[in-house]
């Protein structure tokens, strides 16, 4: 019989992408809800929540060539987004998540199973391709508004959240491409368990819930902020 085994790196860096998400959102909800002077569109603070997303990207790509679950689990992220898009729109209905990361990362995760079987020079030439396109469609604006999810965007668009396929698309399948150089045929060979008293432990777990992590650190952090807030001002 064959026993899969977490990777305990692979959830550990996602985990760090966690961490980072949540320190840049916390800087967000302060410039946005409490206006402290912190700018978070560009500088450091942009960087840093462009990291976060670049690293989730990169291990999600990893994590789909390591099981044949990335479709049902693409479903459920991309369910998941569109929950979001409908709770964001119902706040704010001209300001919500009209594709942000979860978008992206459902429906990559449902072109994987696909994708990941092309050999590796394949996929570097799709991945420089889809980059190259992104790269020529940020600086495009057409009249078209309901193609946001390719890259094109129109003048009056917004979203709260935003990662179209080009060129991020090019960065999930450099996870493929790690994935595929790194482990390749490897995907059920047994690796070291973490220590209960390592503190890599915490950092793993959060990698290995990361959706959940995801989906209510938002709400978690404005709650902290509001009690913080109320007590001391």
């Amino acid at each position: 019989m064959i026993i899969h085994h977490r990777i305990w790196e692979i959830d550990f860096i996602r985990g760090l992408a966690i961490i980072l998400m949540i320190i840049f959102h916390f800087i967000v909800d302060l410039k946005d809800f409490y206006s402290y002077p912190l700018d978070y569109l560009s500088g450091f603070w942009y960087l840093e929540g462009k990291l976060s997303a670049i690293i989730f990207m990169l291990i999600c790509g990893v994590s789909s060539t390591l099981g044949k679950k990335s479709t049902r689990h693409g479903i459920k992220v991309f369910l998941w987004a569109m929950l979001l898009t409908l709770v964001t729109y119902l706040y704010n209905e001209n300001y919500y998540i009209r594709f942000g990361i979860l978008h992206f990362l459902g429906i990559s995760l449902l072109s994987a199973h696909f994708i990941r079987r092309l050999p590796i020079y394949g996929l570097i030439i799709l991945s420089c391709t889809t980059l190259i396109i992104g790269t020529t469609f940020s600086d495009q604006y057409i009249s078209n508004p309901y193609l946001f999810p390719i890259g094109l965007r129109s003048n009056s668009f917004i979203s709260m959240d935003y990662y179209p396929i080009f060129p991020w698309y090019g960065v999930f399948l450099s996870g493929i491409i790690l994935g595929k150089s790194l482990y390749g045929d490897k995907k059920n060979f047994s690796v070291p368990k973490l220590s209960h008293h390592q503190p890599e432990v915490v950092i793993s777990w959060l990698g290995q819930h990361s959706l959940a992590v995801y989906l209510t650190h938002q709400p978690i952090l404005l709650l902290l902020l509001y009690l913080f807030h109320t007590v001391y001002q």
